[in-house]
């Protein structure tokens, strides 16, 4: 690993409001989880975080051991009774007025604003992180005057419910319509407070940068971990395609659902023993209610993704909506496994064009996937070069140690560099 000579070592509280342990939890958890393993080399940190009713004490334990302090509120109870729809309205209302949305509301700790709160005027630390935007309720609008504060940001609120409108799979497309300017307010509000903006893709900053014009902006993708994800060792052939992310995400749940009824049976007609492994937690019921297609199997949380990956012939990542870098792409890549994939799905990665060498395939509509599909199916030659591109895409670009140095840049101000 490189190491920067002559670091400063700072006091750094971080804030999430997820909890970043195990992280094969994935998600936001995983970058977290990493860009604190990294930081934790050369500084002090003190992370703040909130546990669900599914983390175990084992885990607290296991994250304890990669901090100097850990400090874990219980999350907020959500009431699914009337006085819980009574709350919503309620925080509606809040957002309305003060700008913070419910989804911001949901996860905040009373308890844990005070405690951030004593720990900062009691001069404890040179710099907070928010681990994702949420986090960006605990930290007061005054403070950037008195230490660096920064926002990780992993995708633009505004610009993930306006993709969702546009390609019509929200949830409540009412709701959203509503909230859509209100989002827009409330991400211009709190991009103003902090020192530091980071976000994880190009498209990402540019939308930020509209909102705050004078803003510091850093793009830092997201990385992989390659001992956890080793490059497969052989072509397994076949016709086995893969899908992985927690399935009870929004975006995920759309992509295979497109994918499953607008693509793989066309795809089937032409290669009969065509099967699609759909793996992640947590596997909503539209999700499950896909097992009755022929060909399709929903396995839920499994002990090893990679293995997984590893007997698959293509990746598939048909996102749709969704903002930000995937991970479910980088991993994919990272496995040697050929990826075809969206322009969402493809986000903040250079696949293709007449300079590059090419990583992945790139398909949008039906009937592009389902040429590009049969071209790694009938192409060995192509699946190779896809898989040794990819793989090396990942080594030069996106490991955490890169992500960890870039953030750590940004944490120092350069000043030490």
């Amino acid at each position: 690993m490189y190491h920067l000579p002559n670091i400063t070592c700072m006091n750094i509280l971080m804030l999430s409001s997820t909890f970043p342990y195990p992280p094969t939890r994935g998600g936001t958890q995983v970058r977290t989880f990493n860009l604190l393993k990294y930081l934790s080399q050369r500084h002090a940190i003190t992370l703040v975080t909130q546990r669900d009713i599914d983390v175990t004490d084992t885990e607290i334990a296991g994250l304890r051991d990669c901090v100097d302090h850990l400090v874990v509120f219980d999350r907020p109870p959500n009431s699914g009774t009337t006085a819980g729809i009574l709350r919503k309205i309620q925080r509606f209302g809040i957002f309305l007025q003060q700008g913070t949305p419910p989804s911001v509301l949901n996860r905040y700790s009373v308890e844990m604003q005070a405690w951030v709160n004593n720990f900062v005027q009691g001069g404890k630390c040179d710099v907070i992180t928010c681990e994702h935007s949420v986090n960006e309720i605990y930290v007061q609008p005054h403070l950037h005057k008195q230490l660096k504060t920064i926002v990780n940001v992993h995708s633009s609120v505004y610009g993930s419910c306006r993709n969702q409108l546009a390609t019509g799979i929200s949830e409540n497309a009412l709701r959203d319509k509503i909230n859509l300017p209100l989002l827009r307010r409330y991400e211009q509000n709190y991009c103003s407070k902090f020192s530091e903006i980071v976000v994880t893709t190009e498209e990402d900053k540019i939308q930020l940068q509209e909102f705050s014009p004078n803003s510091q902006i850093t793009v830092i993708p997201n990385g992989v971990d390659l001992v956890s994800f080793p490059n497969r060792i052989a072509d397994p052939g076949g016709h086995r395609l893969i899908f992985i992310g927690a399935m009870d995400n929004l975006a995920n749940i759309d992509a295979v659902c497109f994918f499953s009824n607008e693509v793989l049976p066309k795809i089937q007609k032409y290669y009969p023993e065509t099967t699609f492994d759909i793996v992640g937690s947590h596997p909503a019921p539209e999700v499950l209610a896909l097992q009755e297609k022929p060909g399709i199997n929903v396995t839920g949380r499994v002990p090893s993704m990679v293995e997984y990956l590893h007997k698959a012939t293509i990746c598939v990542v048909p996102m749709r909506t969704g903002f930000g870098i995937k991970n479910k792409t980088l991993e994919a890549m990272a496995a040697g496994v050929p990826v075809v994939a969206s322009d969402r799905g493809l986000e903040g990665l250079t696949v293709d064009g007449t300079s590059k060498s090419l990583r992945a395939l790139r398909a949008n509509q039906p009937t592009e996937y389902i040429t590009a599909i049969s071209q790694l199916f009938d192409n060995p030659y192509l699946r190779s070069e896809l898989s040794r591109n990819g793989r090396q895409l990942v080594e030069t670009e996106f490991t955490w140690d890169i992500a960890g140095k870039s953030y750590e840049q940004v944490c120092l101000g350069g000043d030490n560099l």
